[in-house]
């Protein structure tokens, strides 16, 4: 009668996957918050699993160590980032380049560039974390200049146009830095427009 029960296995088994996908993106999510509010001395496994609302052990489950949880946090949110700014622009290439600006603008001035920063900071100084987060950055730089090559109808066999790009995806970096501190919006709002002008000429 063995065969009775196995529908009711295979539906059992279901639910679990869910609530172990769920609880992983539980983790991930108060990861970033706590990263980007307490800095990476403030967040600790048990600090996120709290947040999170489940045990420690549930974590380490899902995150053996500290720099699992935390780099595989900053990546599941730049996914998700990368993912929502794809979505803005479905067709591709857009024809307004300021928006566009704006969007990959707003990427480096969110809870992710603030996490991310904290992580790079830690990685700094932290030997075992350095490598990994060097690595995920190099990953997470290169599908952010894919998407704005992509979104600003860039050709890059042109001379100078990966260059041009690059430098507009730095300077979003700096604006993120800036909002650090203060909320930069009015001044942010002025160098978006600027960058527009020189990415139509530049881009042409």
């Amino acid at each position: 009668m063995g065969g009775v029960t196995t529908i009711g296995d295979r539906a059992d088994r279901v639910p679990k996957q869910d609530r172990s996908r769920a609880t992983r993106q539980r983790l991930l999510e108060a990861a970033v918050a706590c990263l980007a509010e307490h800095g990476w001395a403030g967040s600790t496994v048990t600090v996120v699993a709290e947040r999170a609302g489940v045990s420690r052990g549930a974590a380490q489950h899902h995150f053996p160590t500290r720099e699992d949880l935390f780099t595989a946090a900053v990546e599941y949110v730049a996914e998700e980032r990368s993912t929502a700014l794809r979505a803005l622009f479905p067709e591709g290439a857009a024809d307004d380049r300021r928006a566009v600006i704006s969007a990959l603008v707003d990427l480096y001035t969110g809870p992710l560039f603030r996490a991310a920063l904290h992580l790079w900071v830690a990685a700094s100084n932290e030997e075992q974390l350095r490598p990994r987060v060097t690595e995920l950055e190099a990953r997470v730089g290169r599908e952010t200049h894919r998407i704005a090559v992509d979104l600003l109808g860039a050709d890059e066999s042109k001379p100078g146009v990966r260059e041009t790009v690059q430098g507009l995806l730095d300077m979003a970096r700096g604006l993120g830095l800036a909002n650090l501190l203060t909320d930069d919006k009015a001044r942010r709002d002025k160098v978006v427009t600027q960058w527009t002008a020189l990415l139509n000429e530049a881009l042409v």
